[in-house]
């Protein structure tokens, strides 16, 4: 009975120390607005007025800035992303097509192909460096129009 008692105890102890070993998924950082990997940059990411519909083409658009605020013009861009948990890219080739103004350029060419969790990548080669930044963003279905 010792023994069966000893046993019991010992694997609840084991149990409860594997269980603090579990790591849970912690929910993405939805955040539009960041400094980039090693700080060089500040992006702020500028949805759609209206959310897209799901498999419908969108555009974005970004604005940059250096560490001290001021907008980065000439930039050059490489946009990648996907879905994390699905492990697939974009469903398209998405870029940035122009400078609209200083320091704030257009994204055409997005599509997402379902709601979900998708992260938008962006390489960054400016007059003062190259960076990368990377947006989390949750895509739902859109409400339709009233």
């Amino acid at each position: 009975m010792k023994r069966i008692f000893a046993i019991s105890l010992g694997a609840v102890m084991m149990a409860s120390l594997l269980g603090g070993c579990v790591t849970h998924a912690k929910e993405p950082d939805l955040a539009l607005d960041k400094n980039s990997a090693a700080g060089i940059f500040h992006v702020t990411l500028l949805p759609p007025q209206r959310a897209p519909a799901i498999n419908q083409m969108h555009s974005w658009q970004l604005r940059l800035q250096d560490a001290s605020g001021a907008p980065v013009t000439g930039a050059r861009f490489l946009v990648d992303g996907g879905m994390p948990q699905h492990g697939h890219g974009l469903p398209t080739r998405p870029r940035v097509t122009r400078e609209i103004e200083a320091g704030t350029y257009q994204i055409d060419g997005m599509k997402f192909s379902m709601t979900g969790w998708w992260e938008l990548k962006l390489a960054i080669d400016g007059t003062r460096g190259s960076d990368t930044v990377t947006f989390n963003m949750m895509v739902k279905n859109p409400v339709p129009s009233p």
